[in-house]
Formats: structure tokens, C-alpha cells, sequence
């Protein structure tokens, strides 16, 4: 029942069975006519019913000002059909919170020291691979997708797994052509049995399931409890000492899938449209190679704590991110308990789309949104300044996982391999695309080849 003064959040009349899939705007997840219905409105995606936060205001109110409202993770049916609750992205209640608190305090002690060597350590050999490896190209035009999934999968596999991959490994890259194929697109949940290109990415899912899976069985063989070596011995131990809890095989399986996943993607995908952008914007590579040469040098490998004398770096990262903004939807959620939202009423299990794109394309936060500027996040003294809507790993208490790793990776291969190299495109600078293609709710980077030139 609604109380007096409450309604739902008003929205176009759906199509049979389709809902309002053909009126989407697949750039931004808004409706055609835009801006009709306000910030926060109502769409049938199929014959579910999904209500949609548009802008900073309707965004931050939901996941930060009544985060627990809003704190259960929706049915992305993608997902769903594979990890059906378990895990620690996709699960809700006191398993998600008891998995949450697990996966944060063990990423942070891993990175601190991942065998005898931290995070930030580990990041720097693959940097340096990465380095001989694109020397070894001798500057010929490359496609360079493979080499950057390579590099950044090893430095995820060294928490998770204990130990990086060879680069030659067949398993290795098969895994990495599964990953790349895989779409995260929000299907209706009746997609599973119908016949498509959907029924790919169920595959390619089962089969990384299958390959964690065999890894675990691995560390159960070998575990020695008082020295865990990696994500998945530290998560054993806890399901031998805390049996008939949250700590059991199928949440472990799941939530290494999610760690190993995302810690390959979000970062070599971004670190991809990085070389793209540098290759449109020569200017802003320049100014890169500059702070490089002022706050590093030639002489020494980059370090995280550089970051906080590269304000002009640290921007254009920044602005990367912002222009990347891969998955505009960012992860749905789920209402807990029958919610009042900006006067509107939202009954519990609702499905909401708070659209994090939406803040990262805002002209009240960005004069020219549409533009790649480091300009947005630089002061009047250079300086890097906040800014409240750059949200690439979502707000409030379920943001990223990876968002400390995430930052760090970014800036030590990016000024690794500008202090090593400047780029070189086959294309003239007119003929260089650098947007982005839709695809689902997600968006694709188009492909391109580079040259890597030694310094």
C-alpha cells in the first residue's frame, strides 16, 4: 500500500514482453526524450521493473545519504545466472557483509606483502616485463590488448593465486580471450534460454568458474596454515576455523572469480584507452613526459608515493577515467526495505539503476564534459583538486574493492611506460577515433595499433 502523498516514480508505458528497451539511449541509459522524467523514473527492462537514478543529487542521496536502503545488489542477469548470490559482489544480507569485511582487511594485508614481496613491488617487475617486452617490438605498429591484459593479470594472480603466469602459458591466454569476450551486458533473465550471443558469454563464464575451481583444489593440497600464500589459502584457513559460516567453497570460488575478473579488466581496459587518448592528445603526453623527467627521471623505476609530486599526472589519470567510463550503470542494486526517495515511493526488492555516468558527464562538474581535459581536475596553481562526482569506483559503502590497487597499477605502468617510450599511430591525428562504441550498458574501446618508440 502507499501512504497518502507517495507514488512510484513515474515513466513511459512499457511494450509487451520488451519493455522499453527501444526507447534507451544506450550512450547514457536515459531515455529518448531525455529529460521528461526527471532524475529518478521508471523503465521495463523486459518485464522487470528497474527504477533509474539520473545525477548527482538523486545518485549521492541514494548511495551515500540512505545507503542502506539501498545497499542489496540487483539481479544483473549476466551474472546472476553464473553466481546466483554468492560471492562477495553479488551477494546481499550478512553474507555480503561478513565477505566484504573479509576481502578488504585481506587485499590490504596482501599489499602489504604478497610472498615475500608487496603489491606495489610485484607491480613494478610486471612494468619492467612490460617494458623489455615492447622494446622487443622494435617499434613496429602493435594491437596492444594482449600485452596489457597479460601484464596487469599477472599482478591480480600474485594476490589470488600466489604467483604470476607465463606469458607463453596456453591456459593463461585462453583465459584472457574468455575475459575479454565476456560482456557484462544486462540482459532480461529470460536471455538464459533463449539461443544468442549471450549464451557465449554463459560458457566462457563456466569455464573461468571451472579454472578457480581447479586452483583452489590446488591450494587445499598444499595448504599450510600458519603461512598462507595468496587470497585463496588465507580464505581456506577461515572456512577450517569458522565452520557453518559465510566461509564455505562455493562464496570462495566465487569470490576469487570476481576479484581475478575485475582485477584484470577494469585496469588493462583503461590502461588501453590511455594509449589511445595519448595518441589524439600529443600535448598532453608531452606534459606527462615533462613531470616524468622533473619528479623521476630516467635513472630510477616510478613509485606510488611519486603520485603525490605529479599533480599534472594524477589529472590526466583522472580525466581517463572519467572519459573511459566503461559501465556507465556501474553494478544495480536493490532497495531493502520499502524506501521514500525524493518523495517517491520505492517498495522493498525494488531493482535501481543508479547510472554513475551520469555524474561523470555533468557540466555542472565538467565545462566540457564531452572533451578529454585534465583541465578538471587541476586547480588555478596546477594543483589536483577534488571534484565530487569523479566516481569510477562508485560511492558509499559498497564502492570498488580494487579502487586503492586499481590507483596504483594505473599510475606505475602508465609513467613506466611513458618514461620509457613515446607513442606513434599509423593514422593521422584527424583520423585517430577515440570514442567509444555501446554495447549493452557497456561501452567498447574501438580497436587501434601503436608504436612503442624507445626513448
Amino acid at each position: 500500500m502507499l501512504d497518502s502523498g507517495e507514488k512510484l516514480p513515474p515513466g513511459p508505458t512499457p511494450l509487451p514482453v520488451i519493455g522499453n528497451y527501444l526507447q534507451l539511449n544506450t550512450k547514457d541509459t536515459r531515455l529518448g526524450d531525455g529529460e521528461r522524467y526527471g532524475s529518478v523514473f521508471t523503465i521495463h527492462l523486459g518485464l522487470c521493473r528497474v527504477v533509474v537514478l539520473y545525477g548527482y543529487d538523486a545518485v549521492k542521496g541514494a548511495l551515500v545519504d540512505q545507503a542502506e536502503e539501498f545497499s542489496d545488489r540487483g539481479e544483473q542477469s549476466t551474472c546472476h545466472t553464473l553466481v546466483k548470490g554468492y560471492g562477495v559482489t553479488f551477494s546481499n544480507g550478512e553474507r555480503s557483509k561478513r565477505l566484504w569485511r573479509f576481502t578488504i582487511a585481506t587485499l590490504r594485508d596482501w599489499q602489504t606483502g604478497v610472498g615475500k614481496h608487496g603489491v606495489e613491488e610485484c607491480t613494478q617487475e610486471e612494468a619492467a616485463c612490460l617494458v623489455k617486452i615492447l622494446q622487443d617490438t622494435r617499434g613496429a605498429p602493435i594491437d596492444p590488448t594482449f600485452y596489457l591484459s597479460k601484464t596487469v593479470s599477472d599482478v591480480i594472480s600474485s594476490i589470488v593465486f600466489g604467483d604470476r603466469f607465463n606469458y607463453e602459458d596456453k591456459e593463461f591466454l585462453s583465459l584472457l580471450h574468455m575475459m575479454m569476450q565476456i560482456n557484462l551486458q544486462l540482459h532480461p533473465l529470460v536471455m538464459k534460454y533463449l539461443p544468442g550471443p549471450q549464451q557465449g558469454i554463459f560458457k566462457n563464464m563456466r569455464k573461468l568458474e571451472d579454472f578457480i575451481v581447479k586452483k583452489v583444489a590446488q591450494n587445499q593440497r598444499t595448504l599450510d596454515p600458519s603461512s598462507p600464500r595468496d587470497f585463496i589459502d588465507t580464505f581456506l584457513i577461515q572456512m577450517y576455523e569458522n565452520p557453518n559460516t559465510e566461509f564455505y567453497m562455493k562464496n570462495l570460488v566465487m569470490t576469487t572469480l570476481s576479484l581475478f575478473f575485475a582485477g584484470s579488466e577494469t585496469v588493462s581496459s583503461t590502461l588501453r584507452y590511455s594509449f589511445l587518448l595519448l595518441l589524439k592528445h600529443l600535448d598532453v603526453e608531452a606534459k606527462i613526459h615533462e613531470e616524468i623527467d622533473l619528479v623521476i627521471g630516467r635513472n630510477r623505476q616510478p613509485q606510488f608515493e611519486d603520485h603525490l609530486k605529479m599533480p599534472y599526472t594524477e589529472a590526466v589519470i583522472h580525466e581517463i577515467q572519467r572519459s573511459a567510463n566503461f559501465t556507465p550503470l556501474g553494478i544495480p542494486r536493490r532497495v531493502t526495505k520499502d524506501t521514500t526517495f525524493h518523495s517517491l515511493f520505492l517498495p522493498k526488492g525494488t531493482e535501481v539503476f543508479p547510472i554513475l555516468g551520469s555524474l561523470m558527464t555533468d557540466p555542472k562538474f565538467f565545462p566540457s564534459p564531452q572533451d578529454f581535459n585534465p583541465q578538471h581536475f587541476l586547480d588555478d596553481k596546477g594543483q589536483l583538486k577534488k571534484n565530487d562526482a569523479f566516481v569510477p569506483f562508485s560511492i558509499g559503502k559498497k564502492y570498488c574493492l580494487g579502487d586503492g590497487l586499481s590507483r596504483m597499477e594505473l599510475l606505475l605502468f602508465l609513467t613506466t611506460i611513458i618514461q620509457n617510450f613515446c607513442f606513434k599511430s599509423p593514422k593521422t591525428l584527424q583520423n585517430i577515433n577515440v570514442s567509444q562504441r555501446p554495447m549493452g550498458f557497456t561501452r567498447i574501446i574501438p580497436s587501434y595499433t601503436i608504436s612503442f618508440l624507445p626513448l
